[in-house]
């Protein structure tokens, strides 16, 4: 390149895409070929990417330091993603994506039910991929504008308190209950729609990809109240607080006090 050239070049705007060094993303897969599909688009979208090969080695990458999203593959060598995604839950509220060969609707179903927030299936396009872990971390990361008016930063509900700062729930003794990303979510909606039947199709709208909203809507919603039910201990034969409307869908039956 002549010097005119280079210098051109220099002159040149920077398109690179935006440094997102703050976020740190952990791959988990036991196929280095699939490891380094993909990490590559990920670093190149500017996050800060770690592997693991199978379940010790991702949980030595958690202890070692802050993880802000997992990319989980669901079969593995040992403990498959299904059980490290629910050992995961049990006390890290981590997003996660599961990453899977198959495409059937059950194996999505069981994903999101042990608390997935997401899944991709392989083969999959690098695009599709960035575009479902930032479609992800806007979820679980969205930063309040500074000009935007103060939103309630908790709901009471029947001796229940969701912190919506914190994404954390507490039950009536003060105790936290963990909660998914999507579990969150849809708490979240029921809350501030307190006392008004919310559609299956509505809550799938809010807690799924839309390419899970087929034939097997009614399942997934079902199986997602069916889990928040068990974390609020409200008794689906006798439910006190999400309760069930015959034809229509959910209707969280409580008064709520926003704070």
């Amino acid at each position: 390149m002549t010097a005119s050239g280079l210098a051109e070049a220099r002159a040149q705007p920077d398109t690179s895409p935006p440094q997102t060094s703050q976020r740190t993303l952990l791959v988990v897969d036991d196929d280095e070929d699939i490891r380094t599909l993909v990490t590559e688009p990920l670093t190149k979208a500017g996050y800060n990417v770690v592997t693991a090969s199978d379940g010790p080695s991702m949980f030595a990458a958690l202890n070692a330091q802050p993880i802000d999203l997992i990319v989980l593959d669901l079969n593995l060598p040992g403990e498959d993603g299904l059980s490290l995604c629910r050992m995961t839950r049990a006390n890290r509220d981590i997003p996660i994506i599961m990453l899977t060969a198959r495409s059937e609707a059950i194996d999505r179903v069981i994903g999101l039910e042990v608390g997935a927030d997401d899944y991709i299936t392989k083969p999959f396009e690098p695009r599709e991929l960035v575009a479902r872990v930032r479609s992800v971390m806007r979820r679980a990361y969205t930063p309040m504008g500074p000009t935007e008016p103060s939103p309630p930063k908790r709901a009471i509900f029947q001796g229940w308190t969701l912190d919506f700062e914190n994404r954390r729930l507490s039950d009536p003794k003060g105790r936290v209950v963990m909660l998914s990303g999507n579990e969150f979510s849809l708490l979240k909606f029921l809350v501030e729609r307190a006392n008004e039947v919310l559609t299956r199709e509505q809550l799938l709208t809010l807690t799924s990809h839309p390419a899970l909203i087929d034939g097997s809507a009614q399942r997934v919603a079902d199986l997602q109240i069916s889990r928040l039910r068990h974390k609020l201990s409200d008794d689906a034969r006798a439910s006190q607080l999400i309760m069930t409307v015959r034809g229509q869908g959910y209707v969280l039956a409580a008064a709520v006090t926003f704070e």
